[in-house]
Parts: structure tokens; sequence; C-alpha cells
């Protein structure tokens, strides 16, 4: 895919949804970083349902110290994984009192040294608490990337890497929740609903279920 191209994908994409976010509710980069840590593996709706109880009882690492465990796992238990999340978000609380007085860190390399915190945890804090150009690639955002043919790759990091390499700088705060959001109601896994999408005449994919002219 040409460079051109690429410009007008994203082009119509923020023309369709010119102030994308995410769809975890949170009020603070604590809040957003123990409610993407939960989301693995499980949907948005799920999270922000156990979310909106938790962080009312406990919406600092301290408070959520002092919830302790049990009440944690209570209030997230419908959440694939519960107890082992529930365990993370403990352990990373208690490194975020200790270390950083309680605030969330902004490197990558402190974020992903955090119980239960990997790369994509850590790009989507950078970008979405702290507006940081990082990309987090899940299973949305790779499937659209290669289908579109905007970043062909076979594992996670290739397309990541290939998506920073290429999307033009102007879009790329706000990318990564273009793509989530048009690979999660657009360009859906088993079918696609491309005669309702902005970019099908751009897109590269072969099995398109409309004819483009």
């Amino acid at each position: 895919m040409n460079a051109h191209k690429r410009k007008e994908i994203f082009t119509r994409l923020q023309a369709a949804c010119p102030h994308p976010t995410t769809e975890l509710i949170y009020h603070s980069p604590f809040e957003l970083l123990i409610a993407v840590m939960l989301s693995a593996q499980a949907t948005d709706v799920s999270v922000n349902k156990c979310t909106d109880h938790l962080f009312q009882l406990a919406p600092t690492a301290e408070a959520m110290l002092a919830l302790g465990m049990d009440k944690i796992m209570d209030c997230i238990r419908t959440i694939g994984l519960y107890k082992t999340k529930a365990k993370h978000v403990m352990e990373t609380c208690r490194i975020l009192v200790q270390q950083y007085n309680g605030e969330v860190p902004q490197t990558r390399e402190q974020l992903e040294a955090l119980p239960g915190v990997g790369r994509k945890t850590a790009n989507v804090v950078l970008n979405t608490a702290f507006g940081l150009p990082t990309i987090a690639v899940d299973t949305h955002i790779f499937r659209v990337s290669n289908r579109t043919g905007l970043a062909s790759g076979k594992t996670v990091r290739e397309v990541e890497d290939k998506l920073m390499q290429t999307v033009p700088r102007q879009f790329k705060v706000d990318a990564h929740h273009w793509l989530i959001l048009h690979g999660r109601y657009v360009c859906k896994a088993r079918k696609p609903l491309c005669e309702h999408c902005v970019i099908s005449d751009l897109c590269e994919y072969s099995a398109k279920t409309i004819l483009t002219l």
C-alpha cells in the first residue's frame, strides 16, 4: 500500500470519528491502567461493569491496597482470570505506592516492569493517558491492518512496527483508536460490513462482501 492511500484511509477514519478514544471508562491514569490490565481476554463492556463499583471503592493505588485482595476479587469475579488479575492489581498497586508515590509511571520500561503489564497494556496507557504516539496492536488492529494492507505481518509486534513506520505523523496518536473501533464495529472477524465501510474502495482485502467499482 502506498503512502497516498494510507493518508486517505486515515483522513476518512478521522472524518467519521474526529475524537476517538477508548471505550473503557476511567477518570485518571491509574484507573485506566487497572482497567486495561483487567481487559485481557475480556470485553470492555464487562470490564466497565466491574470497575464501576471497584473504582468507587478504590480510585487510587493506596485505596486499592487498603481494599485488599478478597474484595478486589469480589468486584471483578465476573471477568476471566479474575484471581490472577486481582493478584497483579495488588502487586502493581504496591509498587506504585512504594516507588512512584501512587502515580502511574510514564515510560514503557517502568510500565512493563509492573506485574500484569505487557507491551500492549503499556502502549494503551502511554497513548490514552499521556498522549504519546504509540499503537497497541490487539486482535482488531491485527486483523484490520492485515486485511486492508495497511501493515501486513504474521506477529503482533511486526504489525506494530510497520504501523509505527508508515502511519502519517498527524494521525499517529489517534490511529490506535480508529483501527480498534473500525475492527470492532465494521471490519468484523467473521463477516466484515464492507457495505458500511468508509474505506472499502481503498482496502486491499480480496474477500470483500461487496464489489467496488
